[in-house]
């Protein structure tokens, strides 16, 4: 016997036709986490080939980094998407921003394995002077508290010798924490990277500086850039320190975040093909705006090199507002913010502006 079909009734009807464009509403907002799955598809799927830049760039070398800072956390929007490029800079730039999601696009794959090595270190400490014992294989030194300022840790750290027993445990659990507690597929070249970031940390210590390097020769120091320790205890202009190793409610924010998977490294080059256009379509469909866009000074590079155009129309791809802020640096100034050079070859200006203005031009190709 065959029987008929079941009439549906009319609140059923409703019920179906709404179920289609409800569903997908929700599953687009962005998740307060990504498992280790998806930021390693992240991390494969948006980066493109490795390339080349004239430094290692295993440390900033803009001192005046912190001086736009207040700007930035008086613009830029909590709860969106944050994009940078480079190294350590950017922490303290995220944690005036509080993004809820960050993409750090660079060049160079060193740099991606780089921001591995810090995610590692910020999971596995528990506060910012075990952190800088990690980081460095520096042994701890006794009286250091949650309200010691980054000051205090730095001047507490000079007075301490590395431990080579301390370099060989924590890279390897670094490795460890990378591979088998998140399980992300490290190739040869990456560990190898691993191997030159955390080596030249461990050689020049809280003293390691930005420099121009030729197969991998670094010094150590040269130029008159600032230290790391320099750039964690220098202020922004007003007395105020606002590095990301300032405060602890500043770590805490940025360990939450890598616990989370929420600061993903992408191989990119700012004028390529795929990178920038990767995020902005995920942005888009995570339906998050770009609060603030750190671009350091790379946007000179690409004028060099004649893509800034290319550049310009990736980036106008991006879910953009009128609060949405460029954060750029550059050598000798702009017109509103003249340079002061404490170091020689360390006179870059900082600003913070509008990224829609800067971009209407191009538009998306």
């Amino acid at each position: 016997m065959i029987r008929r079909p079941h009439p549906l009734t009319p609140a059923v009807l409703i019920i179906l036709i709404c179920l289609p464009f409800a569903i997908p509403a929700a599953a687009e907002k962005l998740p307060s986490r990504l498992t280790d799955q998806e930021f390693w598809q992240l991390v494969s799927e948006y980066s493109e080939p490795d390339g080349t830049f004239h430094s290692e760039n295993l440390v900033s070398n803009e001192i005046r980094f912190q001086t736009v800072i207040p700007e930035i956390i008086d613009k830029a929007v909590p709860g969106r998407a944050y994009v940078g490029v480079g190294s350590e800079q950017n922490f303290s730039y995220i944690v005036a921003a509080r993004p809820a999601i960050v993409f750090i696009v660079d060049i160079r794959r060193g740099n991606l394995d780089l921001h591995l090595i810090y995610k590692a270190l910020f999971e596995m400490s528990a506060n910012r002077a075990e952190f800088v014992s990690r980081v460095f294989s520096l042994p701890r030194p006794e009286g250091l508290t949650e309200n010691s300022t980054a000051q205090d840790i730095f001047a507490a750290y000079a007075r301490v010798a590395p431990s080579q027993t301390l370099y060989d445990e924590n890279l390897r659990s670094i490795k460890d924490h990378l591979t088998k507690k998140h399980g992300f597929k490290l190739s040869a070249t990456d560990l190898a990277a691993i191997d030159f970031v955390y080596s030249a940390w461990f050689r020049f210590g809280p003293n390691i500086r930005y420099e121009l390097t030729a197969a991998r020769g670094l010094r150590g120091g040269g130029g008159g850039f600032p230290t790391y320790a320099n750039l964690m205890t220098t202020n922004d202009g007003t007395g105020t320190n606002r590095s990301y190793l300032a405060t602890e409610d500043a770590f805490r924010f940025l360990k939450d975040l890598h616990t989370r998977n929420m600061i993903v490294p992408v191989v990119g080059n700012f004028g390529g093909p795929k990178a920038l256009r990767s995020v902005a379509a995920y942005l888009k469909q995570k339906e998050t705006t770009v609060s603030a866009f750190y671009t350091s000074n790379v946007e000179q590079y690409l004028r060099q090199d004649g893509i800034w155009g290319r550049f310009c129309s990736s980036a106008s791809t991006m879910p953009l507002d009128e609060k949405s802020v460029f954060i750029r640096s550059a050598r000798g100034g702009f017109a509103n913010q003249p340079p002061v050079a404490l170091t020689p070859g360390a006179a870059f200006a900082v600003e913070v502006l509008p990224v829609k203005p800067e971009l209407a031009a191009c538009g998306p190709r």
